[in-house]
């Protein structure tokens, strides 16, 4: 049978989604919380493989096994044995053609930013300290550019093995934190997939062109010329949350 799951998690203290042989990762941990919870090894997919200190509100994943735990209730026999930064908050059923990374429609990340001069030990984990506070309808401006089919190959970092640096992006918006948690401002990118940093870089360049050091011109010939040296840095990954992921149909009712 075959088991979607609705994952959250801190990333701070792993080396990103995928399995690795030099520290320690959600899912390996994950894993061997199923190994325990059902007595049968299990491989678990992700929507997609976040970065080391990346997070997530969202993740989906599945997995297959033949075990008697009801759907609803694998998520509380995972959460039973993972630790407080790894959380499953939802289990079910999932139909057997599904797969939680390439049956996905759209992804979205949301890349948080506060404005202080230094470092706040009650805001650092979740997002980034800038400085000088950006001029967000500029921001907001630049972000539109972003929008529609584009060669992203100045937003992708190096090593990645994507074999096209074209994806859509439905939609990024720049919205000022209503909650005023951990952030003050929060960059919301949605689209069908995206390129190795592609987010953290777009976050740079949304921000360097909101602190007025580069131009939308600069942004849009970015895109066209593919010219990296017109684009903001990479952001740290602490400030970069996976929010949802979207398959068309419910999974989790």
């Amino acid at each position: 049978m075959k088991y979607a799951i609705l994952l959250a998690y801190d990333g701070t203290g792993y080396r990103g989604w995928q399995t690795q042989k030099n520290g320690i990762s959600v899912q390996s941990v994950l894993e061997r919380a199923a190994h325990a919870a059902f007595g049968q090894k299990v491989n678990i997919v992700a929507s997609g493989r976040t970065d080391s200190g990346v997070h997530a509100a969202g993740q989906v994943c599945h997995f297959s096994a033949d075990i008697s735990v009801p759907a609803e209730k694998v998520a509380d026999a995972l959460n039973f044995r993972l630790p407080p930064d790894i959380s499953v908050l939802a289990s079910a059923a999932a139909p057997e053609w599904f797969d939680s990374n390439r049956s996905a429609k759209r992804k979205t990340y949301c890349y948080r930013m506060y404005v202080s001069r230094r470092e706040h030990p009650l805001k650092s984990r979740g997002a980034v300290a800038v400085y000088p506070a950006p001029d967000v309808e500029a921001m907001r401006a630049g972000a539109e550019l972003f929008c529609g089919v584009h060669d992203f190959r100045a937003y992708c970092a190096s090593g990645s093995s994507a074999k096209t640096t074209v994806r859509e992006v439905f939609s990024v918006d720049v919205v000022r934190a209503a909650s005023r948690g951990c952030a003050d401002l929060e960059i919301y990118v949605c689209g069908g997939g995206f390129l190795y940093n592609m987010v953290r870089t777009m976050a740079g360049t949304l921000l360097f062109l909101g602190q007025g050091r580069l131009t939308a011109e600069d942004v849009a010939r970015s895109l066209s010329e593919g010219d990296r040296s017109l684009v903001g840095k990479t952001m740290p990954a602490k400030g970069l949350t996976l929010e949802s992921v979207d398959y068309g149909f419910p999974l989790f009712g």
